[in-house]
C-alpha cells in the first residue's frame, strides 16, 4: 500500500501544473498560519468592525504603497505630528506671563517632498481648563515663508478641526490668490491644494498645479488663563497610499481582510468539500447496500433536495436567523448532504456490491458494517479525492458570492466582504480598482490552484485520463 502511495505521489509530482497548484496552496496555508498567529481572530474582528473612529489616522480611499511604483511618481504617505508623543518635528513651550496667564507655543514641523497633494488635513485637539478656555490661533507656514491663518477659536472641549472641509478658508485663499496671481482658478480650489501648491500661474489649472516641496509648519499660539489649563494637538496630513493593500471608504486597512480571508476561505472550502463528500458517500453506501425500503426512502429524499432551490433557501435561512459564517457552513452542508452525489455514489456501490470478493466476504460471515467500511469504501475513496479537491474551489467561490449578496456574518473580514464593500463604496466608478481586484485575484489563484491539483489527481486515479 505504501509503495502504491509513493508511486501515485511521484506521478502527481510529474505534472508541472500540479507542482504549481501545490506551491500556491502551500503558500496560502503559510499565510493562513501567519495570520492566525499574528492577528488573533477577535483582534481582527475588533479592527475590522471598529469603524472609521478606530482608523482616524489612516487616509480614506488610499492606494496600496506599491501603486507609486506603477505610476513612477511619489505619492504622499500619511504624516502625523502629535504633541502628546514628543519626537522630531514637534515643539511645545508654555511661558508664564503673569500670575494666571500663560503663553502657549506649539510648532508641528514636517518635510513634504512628494509629487502629489495630500488627500486630507485634520487637526485633532484636547483641551483642559478649570474656568476659562484658552484662546488658540492656528497658522500654516509654507516652505517659502507664506503664512496662512487657518483659524482662531476658543475650544471648550476636545474636538477636531477638519482643515480640508473649511469652506471659509477656501474663500479667503481664493480671494488672496486672485489678488496676488492676477487670475482666477478654473476649478474649485480646496484647502489641501492651496496649502501645498506653488502660488503662480500654474495654480490656475488643476492639471498644471504643482506641489511646493520643502519644510511645512503648523504654528499654534495660545493664551491660557488657568494655571492648570493645557492644550495638545495632533496634526494628520493624510497621504494617498497606505500599506500593501490600501484602505476603503471607512479608512480601514484592506490588508486585514485579505489576510484573514485566506484561512477563512481555505477552512470554509475544505471543511465543506470533505463533509459533503463523506456524507453523500455514506448515504449512497447505505442506500446501495441495504436496498429495499431504505433505498427507496433515501432516493425520494434525495430527489426532493435536488429540486429544492439551493440559493433561495439559503437566503431565506440567513435572512430569518442572522447566522454567522460557521453556522452558514453547517446549513450548506445539510442542504447538500442529499445532493446529486448520493445517486452517483449509489451507482458505484451497486457495481461493487456484485463483485466476487464481496460475495466471498459474505460467505465468510462478515457483517454489513465490516463489508461496507473495509471492502467497499476503500475502493470508492480514490475516486472521491479529485472531486473533493475540485469542489474546494466551488465552495470558496460560494462563500464569496454569498458575502457579496450580504448573506452570512457581517462581522467576519473575508474576500467576499471586501468585494461587497467595494461595490457599496463605488470603487469601480471612482477608479479604485485595487479595492475589487485584490480579493478577486486571491479568489482566482485559490480556485485555479485547487483545479490544477484536481486535474492531476483525476489523471492519476482515473486511468482513462492518463497521458500516454
Amino acid at each position: 500500500m505504501s509503495s502504491g502511495l509513493r508511486e501515485n505521489l511521484r506521478t502527481i509530482l510529474s505534472y508541472r501544473s500540479a507542482l504549481i497548484g501545490i506551491a500556491v496552496i502551500l503558500a496560502l496555508v503559510a499565510v493562513s498560519v501567519y495570520t492566525v498567529i499574528a492577528i488573533p481572530y477577535e483582534e481582527a474582528v475588533r479592527l475590522w468592525r471598529g469603524g472609521e473612529q478606530h482608523w482616524l489616522d489612516t487616509p480614506r480611499y488610499a492606494y496600496p504603497t506599491w501603486y507609486s511604483f506603477l505610476l513612477q511618481k511619489r505619492l504622499p504617505e500619511t504624516i502625523i505630528r502629535d504633541t502628546t508623543k514628543p519626537g522630531p518635528g514637534v515643539y511645545k513651550v508654555v511661558v508664564p506671563a503673569g500670575e494666571t496667564i500663560r503663553i502657549l507655543r506649539i510648532d508641528a514641523e514636517f518635510t513634504f517632498d512628494y509629487d502629489d497633494f495630500p488627500s486630507e488635513i485634520n487637526v485633532f485637539y484636547t483641551v483642559r481648563f478649570n474656568r476659562s478656555a484658552p484662546q488658540i490661533t492656528l497658522t500654516w507656514i509654507k516652505p517659502d515663508g507664506t503664512r496662512i491663518e487657518l483659524r482662531k477659536f476658543t475650544p471648550s472641549s476636545d474636538g477636531a478641526y477638519y482643515v480640508s472641509s473649511d469652506a471659509a478658508l477656501t474663500s479667503r485663499e481664493v480671494e488672496r490668490l486672485v489678488a496676488e496671481i492676477g487670475g482666477k482658478p478654473n476649478y474649485e480650489l480646496s484647502p489641501t491644494i492651496t496649502l501645498f501648491a506653488v502660488e503662480d500661474q500654474t495654480l490656475l489649472d488643476r492639471n498644471t498645479a504643482r506641489v511646493m516641496k520643502g519644510v511645512y509648519r503648523l504654528s499654534v499660539e495660545g493664551l491660557m488663563f488657568d494655571p492648570q489649563s493645557d492644550f495638545d494637538l495632533k496634526l494628520v496630513v493624510y497621504g494617498k497610499v497606505y500599506g500593501w493593500a490600501g484602505t476603503d471608504y471607512l479608512r480601514r486597512d484592506i490588508g486585514i481582510a485579505l489576510l484573514w480571508g485566506t484561512p477563512i476561505a481555505l477552512a470554509f472550502g475544505m471543511i465543506a468539500a470533505v463533509s459533503v463528500a463523506l456524507i453523500q458517500m455514506s448515504i449512497g453506501a447505505v442506500s446501495a447496500w441495504f436496498g429495499g425500503a431504505v433505498d427507496n426512502a433515501i432516493q425520494r429524499v434525495t430527489e426532493v433536495f435536488i429540486v429544492l432551490p439551493f440559493l433561495p433557501t439559503l437566503i431565506m435561512v440567513s435572512t430569518l436567523y442572522k447566522i454567522d459564517i460557521w453556522t452558514l457552513l453547517l446549513v450548506i452542508v445539510l442542504l447538500l448532504s442529499f445532493g446529486p452525489g448520493v445517486k452517483n455514489y449509489r451507482a458505484l456501490f451497486l457495481q461493487l456490491k456484485e463483485s466476487q470478493y464481496i460475495e466471498a466476504a459474505r460467505a465468510y460471515g462478515a457483517s454489513s458494517p465490516r463489508i461496507v467500511l473495509l471492502h467497499l469504501v476503500p475502493r470508492v475513496i480514490p475516486t472521491m479525492i479529485p472531486s473533493i479537491v475540485f469542489s474546494v474551489a466551488d465552495f470558496v467561490f460560494l462563500e464569496a458570492a454569498l458575502a457579496i449578496l450580504g448573506i452570512g456574518d457581517p462581522r467576519t473580514p473575508t474576500w467576499g466582504k471586501v468585494i461587497q464593500d467595494s461595490f457599496y463604496g463605488g470603487a469601480l466608478f471612482k477608479g479604485l480598482y485595487y479595492w475589487t481586484l485584490q480579493p478577486a485575484f486571491l479568489l482566482l489563484i485559490t480556485s485555479l490552484s485547487f483545479a490544477l491539483v484536481g486535474l492531476a489527481l483525476d489523471k492519476v486515479f482515473n486511468p482513462r485520463l492518463r497521458e500516454v
